[in-house]
């Protein structure tokens, strides 16, 4: 339980310190893997969410109730999406991306100043963090999670990034 206070603690002050900067030279992104699938036929490649991830996902929405996302991203699968849908402004679509042909350095660029969502799988979130930090910092995250939450704010050369461990 503490884990999970420290987390949200965590995070609004991430939120209080990205909100005090001039935005406009300010780029944060968020990124989650998405939420719980289907996993009863193993050879299915593009499962849709189980009952409890189309549950995790309204959590997630709930959870960035107050976060204006200029854009959202996601790979082109069921889950992703799904995951990704209840977060969306009315007025949003999805944009897909593919993280094994994406530019990191052309994604910053294209999103500077901006507030973006990216959904993924458990390898390639954290490798996308990694890419963005130009480190190598967080391994994948393990099958039976879905509730991690990746920050990053780069502001004028400078960067704040963390990991929120999140457990549901």
């Amino acid at each position: 339980m503490n884990k999970i206070i420290t987390s949200f603690f965590l995070f609004f002050v991430i939120l209080s310190y990205s909100q005090n900067i001039d935005e406009s030279n300010c780029t944060s992104i968020y990124l989650i893997r998405h939420a719980e699938k289907i996993r009863e036929n193993k050879k299915d490649k593009n499962p849709h969410l189980n009952p409890k991830g189309l549950i995790r996902a309204g959590k997630w929405n709930d959870f960035f109730n107050n976060v204006k996302f200029d854009a959202v991203y996601s790979t082109d699968y069921f889950r992703t999406k799904e995951t990704a849908y209840p977060i969306l402004n009315y007025d949003q679509e999805i944009k897909i991306y593919n993280p094994s042909l994406i530019s990191y350095k052309n994604f910053i660029e294209l999103n500077k100043g901006k507030t973006v969502l990216v959904v993924g799988h458990s390898n390639t979130i954290p490798d996308f963090v990694n890419k963005i930090l130009e480190k190598s910092i967080y391994n994948n995250i393990e099958d039976s999670n879905n509730s991690n939450l990746y920050f990053i704010n780069k502001c004028d050369g400078e960067v704040l990034f963390h990991a929120l461990y999140y457990v549901n």
